[in-house]
């Protein structure tokens, strides 16, 4: 063989090699779509960022489209995973053409938030005054009701304008659940759902859009996930729990909410609603928010790695919680979902 065949030899087996190895690394590469809630998104999004600095092959891709979005792509089966604020009904689980999973993943408050020029003290609300404001029979912020559990307060007579979302929502099946509960009225007009007949006010698609209605609206009162409220540096108020209390939202009173659905209390599929709960410490607007997996997943290399994320996002990402105002799931919860993960068929 001569010098210059040598030479064009080696180059050719190189380059092969450059290829394969090329081709090898490509299919490692890993995409796993996801769609949903946006009450968690932000949490989210920081979970699937650090995880893929510790598995850089491997990239979770989240849409943040609204619960109703969620379930429905996990159901079309357009996506690897859904995820929802409010548990799947069981007409739904039925719909799905597999068994569907539910996993808590963090826990968050959704908060009475408002625009009130001139307003500096921070808002106090019952439950029935809440549901009497967004039936409609409440339209005025100097309103005997309002002004009776805020003395020494001056409201002004400005209208009080609605903002709720658009779009199907685990936050608004959060609102509703806990309005329903303390208003028989509302339960009986409006109901629970993730999209419910609103009879009053304007619609914002994602906590987002409700954040930026009520941020832009004078007079405004609307309803997002605590951190939203934080991150748009929006007035919110504080909400009277069934002790009687009026408590602010904060991880530690999630955390007390959450107390009541530990242990023993939390059903086997995970489906529990925490909104009114028992304990004078409790805020009681709070919940889990869930991720949904089938049981028997088509993709099986795709469910083994987020089984493995899953049990990272349970334990190691939980730290990550408390910057961006979602309280850590109970250790009792997490010790339940480890074992249930194992449901997942990943081979």
């Amino acid at each position: 063989m001569t010098r210059l065949t040598m030479r064009g030899w080696r180059a050719t087996l190189a380059g092969a090699c450059v290829i394969a190895l090329g081709a090898g690394l490509a299919a490692q590469k890993q995409q796993i779509n996801g769609a949903g809630a946006t009450f968690p998104n932000p949490i989210y999004q920081k979970w699937f960022s650090e995880y893929n600095k510790l598995h850089p092959n491997i990239e979770i891709n989240y849409q943040s489209i609204g619960s109703g979005g969620g379930i429905r792509q996990i159901t079309n089966q357009t996506v690897f995973f859904g995820a929802s604020d409010g548990p799947m009904t069981n007409d739904q689980l039925i719909a799905a053409p597999g068994k569907l999973l539910h996993f808590p993943t963090v826990l968050g408050a959704v908060v009475p938030t408002y625009n009130l020029p001139g307003v500096t003290a921070q808002l106090k609300f019952t439950g029935p005054l809440l549901a009497d404001i967004f039936l409609g029979k409440i339209t005025k912020w100097n309103d005997p009701a309002i002004a009776k559990v805020n003395p020494g307060v001056t409201l002004p007579s400005t209208n009080i304008a609605i903002a709720h979302r658009s779009d199907g929502s685990g936050t608004t099946y959060i609102w509703v659940d806990y309005l329903s509960k303390v208003s028989p009225e509302w339960k009986q007009k409006v109901g629970v759902a993730t999209s419910v007949n609103w009879p009053v006010g304007l619609g914002g698609a994602g906590n987002e859009g409700v954040a930026g209605l009520v941020k832009n609206t004078p007079g405004a009162l609307g309803y997002v996930e605590l951190i939203y409220a934080l991150q748009n540096s929006i007035s919110y108020g504080v909400v009277q729990n069934q002790a009687g209390e009026f408590v602010k939202a904060t991880l530690q009173s999630v955390t007390a909410a959450a107390a009541a659905a530990s242990g023993s209390k939390m059903p086997a599929d995970f489906r529990v609603s925490i909104t009114n709960a028992e304990g004078k410490d409790a805020y009681p607007i709070s919940s889990f928010t869930w991720m949904l997996f089938y049981e028997n997943p088509k993709d099986k290399a795709q469910a083994k790695t987020m089984v493995d994320f899953m049990k990272w996002a349970l334990t190691d990402g939980q730290k990550y919680c408390a910057d961006l105002g979602y309280a850590p799931l109970p250790s009792e919860v997490v010790q339940l979902e480890m074992q249930a993960l194992a449901k997942i068929k990943v081979q």
